[in-house]
């Protein structure tokens, strides 16, 4: 017998002696590594003349896919005998009932977003959304908050690094409020809309977040009164907590871009809040510095608008008493409101 074939048939021998992969590997190298028997018989056919390496070149590669194959057949072997004792080993249960998919459902912060919305649009209001990151002439100068004035420190924010293509400096807003003049800009008066939406600050307790939800609230006309924004927004309370027991009182504040300005309280009528004054909004008439940056005639038109966080309609809804629970994650929270 050749020396190539004694080769091949010790070499397959020696792979199916193998117990493991990890042996097989160590045999395979024996035979086709670097330094391998298949590999020495290649470094003679230097001393063979043309026409004999031709010959017994053709010899030993036939030699080699001999032994690759068998190789290959064993680990084929090995893995499907692994295989057959992993299913031997473990077994299933038909008899056991499926497991389900978790259920997802909707954040309270969603549910009380979507909730507003359809409140104001059942009495003819509009949504709108805006850009989060705004540039400081649209969320403060336009609004009667020019530079330096002091009710900026009221809001401090974050700033984006660069500048927009008007070399105006950009920031992410810190209320949804921008959106008065880019939508009282671009629509025909009169003017019905709400804006929800996310807003930062820096700011952070259990009360107050770096990133919170906001709803702006505007109406423009010619015959707007202080007496439309109480009824509305009463009748905004009295369906979003779904009661008629309760009572809305003005207070009197400062707000840059409404002048007169009020907090808006409410208290309940019964209840664990029974006879306590919540706040939960900020209201006034549009300054006229605010509607002339909207292009509109303050000589014949009024407006007033309102402002309320999500969050804080969301906690008195549902007796929550720390802000971070919105944004922890916790699925024993968020289950209960789905």
């Amino acid at each position: 017998m050749d020396s190539l074939d004694q080769l091949v048939t010790t070499a397959k021998t020696d792979f199916l002696a193998a117990p493991d992969a990890a042996a097989l590997e160590n045999i395979k190298a024996r035979y086709l590594g670097k330094t391998g028997l298949i590999t020495e018989q290649m470094k003679t056919l230097g001393k063979l003349d043309p026409d004999a390496r031709k010959v017994r070149g053709a010899v030993i590669n036939a030699a080699k896919s001999q032994i690759e194959d068998a190789l290959t057949a064993r680990r084929q072997a090995m893995a499907m005998a692994q295989l057959e004792a992993r299913l031997n080993a473990e077994s299933v249960d038909v008899t056991l009932p499926g497991r389900g998919r978790g259920h997802g459902g909707i954040h309270p912060v969603m549910k009380t977003w979507e909730r507003v919305e359809k409140i104001f649009g059942s009495i003819g209001f509009d949504v709108a959304e805006g850009p989060e990151i705004e540039d400081d002439w649209t969320n403060f100068t336009s609004l009667n908050n020019p530079e330096n004035h002091p009710a900026r420190s009221m809001q401090d924010t974050f700033y984006v690094d660069g500048k927009d293509k008007d070399g105006k400096l950009l920031l992410l807003r810190t209320h949804t409020s921008p959106m008065q003049v880019r939508y009282a800009s671009a629509n025909p008066l009169p003017i019905k809309v709400i804006v929800p939406g996310r807003t930062y600050r820096v700011d952070s307790d259990a009360t107050h977040s770096p990133m919170f939800h906001q709803v702006e609230g505007l109406w423009i006309d010619e015959a707007i009164s202080f007496a439309d924004l109480k009824g509305v927004y009463l009748n905004f309370v009295r369906e979003f907590f779904e009661t008629d027991d309760l009572q809305i009182r003005f207070r009197p504040s400062y707000f840059p871009f409404t002048e007169p300005s009020a907090e808006v309280d409410i208290a309940f009528g019964s209840g664990p809040l029974k006879g306590r004054w919540l706040e939960v909004c900020g209201a006034g008439q549009v300054h006229p510095v605010v509607l002339r940056n909207m292009g509109i005639d303050p000589e014949k038109y009024v407006g007033f608008a309102f402002g309320s966080g999500l969050e804080r309609l969301t906690m008195l809804r549902y007796g929550i008493n720390d802000l971070r629970l919105f944004f922890e994650g916790d699925l024993r929270f968020l289950k209960q409101f789905n």
